[in-house]
């Protein structure tokens, strides 16, 4: 998931971890009012007047089309959202008829009863919505979220620092290490890469460009695989970079995303794996014009590191009253025209394929999020609980053990597997 809290949703696309919700499902209504007062949660971020334009501008329209309706948009810290939705599941009468959610929280929001079936068959735009984004709003092959936009992350690179010291940027991962070395050797007060103890969508390319995975699926329930070879490989290249002569563990160990691209941003650091959604926020800094973009490289020359499927989903809670309004306002405000219009208020990148290639061409920038997309993305493990796995932290707690607590990867990878499998009810 990508929280759009302008550095970042991330800005999901960071990515806080939420508390499992558990609460018994909640029945629907019975009811199909066409009238009334019509509610609708959405994330707040750091800057979101933009944002609330483009909604505001929605809500006008669908109001104007509905004569008796009335809409609230309420805006919720991501924070605190776990807490909320819960109490909400658990109380139809104080919740929302439509809200925007993070797609690694939906398993769980399923599960609790919170929201409902989505039936996409009769809205025209759903056709060229991408397909692999579209599999992020669903659960055992069933639809509970119109995906609002996507994240994925790639390669912030500065050229100036580049070009001064004659380097390239990398074409394969194992030739980050060293790039970045060679830059804090020339340039000690710079980070040659800003990573993060705590960037887990970060470091989780390394360990699928190596072939790598967090678990897989075994008969209805998953198994983790973190501690797999291929998975270690990736996971030592990632946590290569957090030392002393790369971005030390004392200034980077303690980090997430939003706090590495900030360190970027500020100007301390060479390079950092950043999203789509933080390049608005990078053109108002100090890397302004002195910085370039290319895909995360694989693991050899010519292929792309999966990038972690990010994004926030549009759903209809199961107890709303107002199914048939709330299915029409999902539509318009996760359509195409209210898409484009997020993606030029935000820079929130479109997950209709007409809407990207259009959004793309008009934007060259966007062409190395395009390329990794288009290259294939991963996700985490499509169960409720995974909630509890993210709650626990146990993917960052494995990387700051082997980065900062000179843990051996070995036994910090077991140590993790055994974790997620007590999660996953092994």
């Amino acid at each position: 998931m990508r929280f759009a809290l302008t550095a970042a949703v991330v800005g999901v696309a960071v990515l806080a971890g939420c508390t499992p919700v558990q609460s018994g499902p909640v029945t629907g209504t019975g009811t199909d009012e066409k009238t009334g007062h019509f509610r609708v949660w959405l994330f707040d971020e750091v800057n979101h007047g933009p944002k609330e334009a483009v909604v505001q501008e929605a809500i006008t329209e669908f109001q104007n089309a509905h004569e008796g309706v009335t809409v609230e948009v309420q805006y919720i810290q991501v924070q605190t959202r776990a807490e909320r939705f819960k109490a909400a599941f658990s109380d139809p009468a104080s919740a929302p008829d439509v809200a925007e959610f993070g797609n690694t929280d939906l398993a769980g929001y399923v599960a609790g009863g919170g929201f409902a079936e989505l039936d996409l068959g009769q809205w025209p735009d759903a056709k060229d919505l991408l397909p692999a984004v579209l599999d992020t709003g669903k659960v055992d092959g069933k639809v509970y979220g119109v995906p609002w936009y996507v994240g994925v992350r790639a390669l912030y690179y500065r050229t100036d620092i580049f070009q001064e010291l004659n380097l390239k940027p990398p074409t394969k991962l194992d030739e980050i290490a060293p790039l970045a070395r060679q830059v804090r050797a020339a340039k000690p007060d710079l980070l040659g890469i800003s990573a993060g103890g705590k960037y887990t969508y970060g470091a989780m390319p390394f360990v699928w460009a190596n072939g790598g995975d967090i678990a897989r699926k075994d008969g209805d329930k998953y198994v983790s695989t973190i501690d797999s070879p291929e998975a270690k490989a990736g996971l030592r290249q990632y946590t290569e970079l957090i030392a002393d002569d790369i971005c030390p563990p004392a200034q980077c160990a303690g980090n997430g995303g939003d706090a590495s691209v900030e360190a970027f941003r500020a100007g301390k650091a060479a390079m950092v794996i950043g999203g789509d959604f933080n390049r608005k926020s990078v053109d108002a800094s100090s890397a302004a014009g002195k910085y370039a973009v290319v895909p995360l490289p694989g693991k050899n020359a010519g292929e792309i590191a999966p990038a972690f499927a990010g994004g926030n989903l549009l759903g209809v809670m199961k107890g709303s009253p107002r199914k048939t309004l709330a299915n029409e306002f999902v539509r318009l405000l996760g359509g195409k025209a209210y898409q484009r219009k997020m993606f030029d208020a935000m820079g929130n990148l479109p997950t209709f394929g007409d809407v990207q290639a259009e959004v793309a061409k008009a934007n060259p920038v966007l062409e190395p999020f395009i390329k990794t997309l288009e290259s294939g993305t991963r996700f985490v493990p499509v169960t409720p609980d995974w909630a509890k796995i993210d709650a626990q932290a146990v993917l960052p707690t494995l990387l700051q053990q082997v980065a900062a607590g000179g843990e051996d990867l070995d036994r910090a990878a077991a140590q993790a597997a055994e974790q997620m499998n007590a999660a996953f009810g092994g």
